[in-house]
């Protein structure tokens, strides 16, 4: 089963607090989006691979440590997930960018895709999936079947807020992906909004609520 990983340092925590609150303005919000999104990025990036090197500083030759293995990508799930990658790009500028695009189907109210780019070496990277809330978790686990599908394996979550049914449907369908949240809350209201949540991200991010 994939590991959920709570990022609970002080930082992100103050920062949540007033993404939350509903008097922070659009300004506001997606600054402190992007902060909570490099924030969150030192903790998703732990566990990188690492390689000895040795160089010499200006005193003495040594060995030190420099990253191997996978590169990064990032995929947001549009809108909101465009909100957090500067953020992350901040930490891991040489990450390439792709999008993914989820429309709900009116019929069968399961999310759609509409749209997706991914850098020609996708399969090759360790991809990062972005959406800034997980609340029934559909549009998640629809990205991830997604990239699946197009022979991504090497896959992971990053969340600010989830919902536990949210968590436990990316469970069920992606047992093998790591989910890492500022926060998991209490619930999903009728309307399937995260409680106590932040509201709609996308509409907070771009002013269009």
């Amino acid at each position: 089963m994939g590991k959920v990983v709570v990022c609970d340092h002080p930082l992100i925590q103050h920062k949540l607090t007033i993404i939350r609150d509903k008097n922070t303005i659009t300004k506001d919000f997606r600054d402190l989006v992007g902060e909570v999104a490099t924030l969150m990025a030192y903790e998703i990036t732990r566990d990188l691979p690492l390689a000895k090197v040795e160089i010499e500083t200006p005193v003495a030759k040594m060995e030190g440590s420099v990253l191997s293995g996978r590169m990064i990508g990032l995929v947001p799930i549009l809108r909101a997930g465009l909100g957090m990658v500067d953020g992350i790009l901040k930490l891991i500028p040489s990450a390439k960018v792709g999008h993914i695009g989820l429309q709900r189907d009116e019929e069968t109210l399961k999310p759609v895709e509409y749209y997706l780019n991914l850098p020609t070496d996708a399969q090759e990277r360790l991809l990062i999936v972005i959406d800034p809330m997980l609340a029934t978790g559909g549009s998640a686990v629809a990205a991830l079947s997604a990239l699946k599908a197009r022979g991504c394996r090497h896959l992971k979550l990053m969340c600010l807020i989830a919902a536990p049914e949210g968590v436990k449907a990316l469970q069920e369908a992606h047992p093998d992906v790591d989910l890492y949240v500022a926060a998991i809350d209490e619930r999903l209201n009728e309307r399937g909004y995260i409680v106590p949540g932040l509201g709609d991200a996308g509409d907070r991010l771009f002013g269009t609520k």
